[in-house]
């Protein structure tokens, strides 16, 4: 099932019970993919730090609760450079 965890959903550890909404997702080097989840309360009226987890040990708690279609920044499109610019 953890296969099946995307972007906005909400998923929970299946050893410390932490539960959020996945908001980041990395593959590395010899295939090991984890995701970073942000639990949805508060603590003292401030977010609880977002912590990562290896795929297999997650659990789906819910399909998608989150929006994810909509992009706030990050990288835009590359400008080609031209081949006489100089610096």
């Amino acid at each position: 099932m953890a296969d099946s965890i995307e972007l906005g959903d909400v998923a929970k550890d299946k050893i410390t019970g932490f539960t959020g909404v996945v908001i980041g997702r990395t593959k590395w080097l010899h295939g090991c993919e984890r995701l970073t989840i942000q639990p949805q309360e508060l603590k003292d009226g401030k977010p609880i730090d977002a912590c990562s987890f290896d795929l297999p040990q997650l659990d789906l708690v819910s399909k998608a609760q989150v929006n994810t279609t909509s992009k706030t920044g990050g990288p835009g499109p590359v400008s080609p450079r031209r081949a006489d610019a100089r610096r």
